[in-house]
């Protein structure tokens, strides 16, 4: 039996500034997984997931291609994992298996409703991890990291692949987004060995370690929103209004290289300063851009944790899911949570995530 685990996100800053290339973000994975366990069978295979609604789908090969008896959306992440997985394990003279595929998640409330925690890429992440270890390729975090990439990129044509990065290396992450449109083009012409040997222009990921004297405290609206619907909004303000839109990418550039030295340098303050600086950037973002990014309950949420000392903004796209606090350790928790309760938030149980070994 083979197993992936990969942990769900929270967006400590940058949002949306990271969807350009090269702009940088701070992603903090969570201790909330997916797990994608691998059983190897003899004659067909099964995926089981419970995002996917149904107790068994069955597959078959012909050739070294998959064929299922679904083609359900979510699905697609998971097909996309094993496609590129596979096809890298045949580049290393791996013979193909049949196998039993199941995707556990704890990244959904009891009642199936989405945290906001990048479920999507943690489910390519685990199914890239676990065939990783199925077909014995010792792929490293960035070797997981750009698979996992190109899966989504497959599937979903966009996006930062931040949440992809936080997954597959853990703890919290300094991230640039790659040049996407060079690693459409060199997986056209270029083998994958040869993809994943080669430096992606623009990529950056690095470890960070927050502070001893902080911690992260997360609160959850209980209304799941829609990222790829706001991020095409402000891709339309971004045509609309240039100026305006660069002048975001300019100070969003230096706010989140400023909370990035605070990491390096042990900077609470300067950490709990640029968090707070985030969420007005993001205030101007939506006035110019007429989105609605901090609703009422995350003002709420944000207001009240920061009128008793934590520095508070919301984390992803906002239009609802979770916002992030991060405090003193001696912040009142217990008064924290007690008044989100108050106005309908409900607080998660969430830490950060273990960094990723070999990361």
């Amino acid at each position: 039996m083979s197993t992936g685990k990969a942990p769900g996100k929270l967006y400590l800053a940058g949002e949306y500034a990271v969807v350009e290339t090269g702009f940088p973000a701070v992603i903090a994975s969570v201790n909330q997984y997916v797990t994608a366990t691998i059983t190897r069978s003899e004659d067909g295979g099964t995926i089981q997931s419970k995002n996917l609604n149904k107790e068994l789908i069955h597959w078959d090969r012909q050739g070294t291609e998959l064929v299922f008896d679904d083609t359900e959306s979510q699905l697609q992440y998971i097909l996309a994992a094993i496609n590129f997985v596979e096809k890298y394990a045949l580049e290393r003279n791996k013979e193909l298996a049949y196998y039993d595929l199941l995707v556990t998640s704890e990244l959904d409330s009891k009642d199936g409703k989405k945290y906001g925690l990048g479920s999507s890429a943690a489910v390519t992440v685990a199914v890239v991890k676990a065939l990783g270890e199925f077909y014995k390729l010792k792929l490293t975090p960035m070797d997981i990291y750009k698979l996992a990439s190109i899966a989504h990129l497959s599937v979903q044509g966009n996006g930062s692949l931040g949440d992809i990065a936080a997954s597959a290396f853990g703890g919290i992450v300094a991230y640039k987004s790659p040049d996407r449109n060079w690693v459409f083009n060199i997986i056209r012409n270029h083998s994958l060995s040869t993809v994943l040997e080669l430096n992606w222009p623009d990529l950056e990921i690095e470890t960070l370690i927050l502070p001893s004297d902080l911690e992260l405290t997360v609160g959850w609206t209980g209304s799941p929103a829609s990222t790829s619907i706001l991020v095409d909004r402000i891709a339309l303000t971004k045509a609309q209004k240039v100026e305006k839109y660069q002048n975001f990418l300019k100070a969003s550039r230096k706010s989140v290289e400023t909370l990035i030295h605070g990491f390096r340098t042990c900077n609470s303050e300067l950490i709990k300063e640029m968090i707070n600086q985030y969420r007005t950037l993001l205030a101007d973002l939506a006035e110019f851009s007429n989105v609605h990014i901090e609703t009422e309950l995350l003002t709420n949420l944000c207001d009240i944790a920061q009128k008793l000392g934590g520095s508070a903004k919301t984390s992803g796209a906002g239009g609802g899911d979770c916002g992030i606090v991060i405090s003193d350790r001696d912040l009142n928790l217990d008064l924290l949570e007690e008044k989100w309760k108050n106005v309908g938030i409900t607080p998660l149980s969430l830490k950060i995530g273990e960094i990723i070994a070999n990361a």
